[in-house]
């Protein structure tokens, strides 16, 4: 095996690099204002912020999955 192929392929820093942005991006959705004990906010229970972000949070774990453990045949 030579030094060659050791190092990691640029598909590889593309597809992480997707796969960090979609858990960031999942991250900021999840933030806004909060409800205090003397208002409440129902933006807290919205849809962006209950099932968008954490979906997106989770394809983007879910992405570095392959893009780690992928390998390219030679």
């Amino acid at each position: 095996m030579t030094l060659k192929h050791l190092f990691v392929e640029r598909t590889h820093y593309v597809v992480s690099a997707l796969a960090v942005f979609l858990i960031l991006s999942g991250f900021l959705l999840m933030t806004g204002e909060d409800s205090t004990n003397e208002t409440f906010c129902p933006d807290i229970f919205s849809a962006r912020r209950i099932t968008l972000a954490p979906l997106m949070c989770l394809g983007g774990y879910l992405l570095l999955i392959p893009a780690i453990l992928w390998r390219r045949n030679t």
